[in-house]
C-alpha cells in the first residue's frame, strides 16, 4: 500500500522533469483582453447609454416627440401645472375641450367653439412672433443706415 502511495506521489514530480521546456528567447504575446480595454470598453457603453436616456428624457420632457395618429381628436396645447398635474385642450370635431389630467383621472374644465383663428392653422403666438420679426428687421435696418 505504501509503495502505491509512493508511486502516486513520485510519478507526477518526475513527469513534470520530462515535459517540454520553453524556448530560451521566447516572450509570450500580449494578452488581447486587458484590464485597461475592458475599462475602456465599459466607459463606452456606459456613456453612449448616458447620452441615449439624456436624449429620452429630454424629449419626454419637453414633448418634443408629436403624435403621428391623424384621427378625429387632436391635442391642441398641453401645459403642466404641478408635479403630476396637466391641462390639455383637445379639439373633438370643431369643438374644443379643455381637461384636467391627473394619474388615473380626467375631468372636463370648459368646452367652447373652436376659434376662428385657428382656422388658418396659424399657431397663437404667430402674430407676436410677426410682430416681433417686423420689429427686428427695422432695428437692424436702422443701424445700417446709421
Amino acid at each position: 500500500m505504501t509503495t502505491r502511495l509512493l508511486m502516486f506521489l513520485i510519478f507526477p514530480v518526475s513527469c513534470s522533469v520530462w515535459a517540454e521546456t520553453g524556448k530560451t528567447g521566447y516572450v509570450p504575446p500580449a494578452p488581447v483582453v486587458t484590464t485597461e480595454s475592458m475599462v475602456q470598453m465599459m466607459g463606452g457603453l456606459l456613456l453612449v447609454l448616458a447620452v441615449i436616456g439624456g436624449l429620452a428624457w429630454l424629449l419626454k420632457r419637453f414633448s418634443l416627440v408629436q403624435n403621428a395618429a391623424g384621427g378625429v381628436v387632436k391635442v391642441v396645447a398641453a401645459t403642466g401645472v404641478g408635479q403630476r398635474e396637466r391641462v390639455v385642450v383637445v379639439e373633438v370635431d370643431k369643438t374644443w375641450l379643455i381637461l384636467g389630467v391627473a394619474p388615473g383621472r380626467v375631468n372636463k374644465l370648459h368646452a367652447m367653439e373652436k376659434p376662428q383663428s385657428d382656422a388658418g392653422n396659424s399657431a397663437p403666438g404667430d402674430q407676436t412672433a410677426d410682430t416681433f420679426a417686423a420689429q427686428l428687421n427695422q432695428s437692424i435696418k436702422k443701424e445700417n443706415v446709421e
